[in-house]
């Protein structure tokens, strides 16, 4: 992959956050990546992946796991991490990580990600070549700009944090490690995570500037934008997340699936529109039935016209209960069989450890650190 650079005056990217204009520019290079993509897979790599804080619910299923499975079966390598450190930054309760890591294993595994040399899943804690990158590239970032980070700002208010631990204000460091010890050239985000990725990619350019401007080490990794749109939770007002209680896990069965859909909020209006502004429950419903049956959330809505509420609660937990039965089958096939679970993890763990071996070699070398 190219490394097309971040110069402000082109492309409006500044290091420490998102100015206005550069969610388009990202999201016009996200559609010029999809076709590069389509054209040669293993020119690139992915890295993608999420923290052990408990089972994934349909939000991620929607909105990520689906790209992952079509990429890895595109022939794309991908690095799954299972952030476990991170767990640490926000949560005060450690003690089910370990299942937690498992769990997300199970849910990948059972959505379609096939383990190979090619695409593997490991947490992070169990390579600490890569950790090892952390302190060097602290050295290319300021507390200023650490501080100035969106996302950062907006987790810790959503968490409601009082007092605020160094790891949190270094966690897109840490990412940044997680990114590039693999080199992978390919992130899939959110609009919300960019802020991250072009932490990453100053990272990148910085450390290639100053340690290696002749051949540089780093890619600067580019965003492969979600085309799923935000989906909220069941309660219409907020992102969906465990977290909140809004949500329905993948894990759950089609009769809770049903009781969650029933307690869902709509609004007193019979007649069925899809109207995201004015009507957001509503709209946030037609398109989980969308996600389902591939039909535009606004045929779904005159196909139900007058029917109401109930109508169009049925609808999707009919809908959303189809999807997910092989998916919970798998599952629970996959809930019998821990050693294979955990062969899964070592050997996503040797893969990604010969790779951050090599990249850590590398770095020592450009830095003058070889003994």
């Amino acid at each position: 992959m190219s490394q097309d650079g971040m110069e402000k005056d082109k492309e409006g990217v500044v290091s420490q956050g998102i100015s206005p204009g550069t969610y388009e520019v990202a999201l016009e290079r996200s559609k010029k990546l999809e076709a590069e993509i389509a054209a040669n897979p293993q020119k690139f790599r992915v890295l993608t992946g999420d923290r052990p804080t408990g089972r994934l619910h349909i939000g991620h299923y929607f909105g990520s796991l689906q790209n992952r499975v079509r990429l890895s079966k595109m022939g794309v390598p991908t690095t799954i991490l299972i952030a476990d450190y991170q767990v640490l930054t926000d949560h005060d309760a450690f003690n089910e990580i370990s299942q937690n890591t498992k769990q997300l294993v199970i849910d990948y595994l059972a959505c379609g990600i096939e383990p190979s040399k090619d695409v593997i899943i490991y947490p992070h804690s169990y390579v600490p070549e890569a950790n090892q990158l952390m302190l060097p590239f602290l050295t290319l970032i300021s507390n200023a700009e650490l501080g100035r980070n969106p996302t950062v700002k907006e987790e810790i208010q959503a968490a409601g944090i009082k007092s605020v631990n160094a790891g949190m204000y270094t966690y897109p460091v840490h990412q940044a490690c997680d990114i590039l010890f693999c080199k992978a050239n390919v992130v899939p985000v959110g609009k919300d995570q960019l802020p991250h990725l072009e932490m990453t990619r100053t990272i990148a350019r910085r450390f290639n500037e100053k340690f290696s401007p002749k051949k540089p080490v780093f890619p600067e990794p580019q965003a492969l934008l979600s085309k799923t749109p935000s989906i909220l939770g069941l309660d219409g007002s907020q992102k969906m997340s465990k977290s909140r209680g809004n949500a329905i896990m993948l894990s759950a069965t089609e009769d809770e699936t049903a009781a969650l859909i029933k307690k869902a909020k709509t609004d007193a209006d019979r007649n069925i529109t899809y109207d995201p502004d004015n009507r957001p429950e509503v709209a946030n419903l037609l398109m989980l039935i969308s996600l389902c049956t591939g039909d535009e959330p606004q045929l779904i809505a005159e196909r139900l016209g007058d029917g109401g509420g109930g109508a169009l609660k049925k609808l999707l937990t009919e809908s959303l209960n189809e999807t997910l039965r092989p998916i919970r089958t798998r599952r629970a096939e996959l809930e019998k069989e821990p050693e294979y679970i955990r062969k899964v993890l070592l050997d996503g763990v040797e893969v990604a450890q010969a790779m951050a071996q090599a990249t850590l070699k590398e770095v020592r070398s450009v830095m003058n650190m070889e003994i």
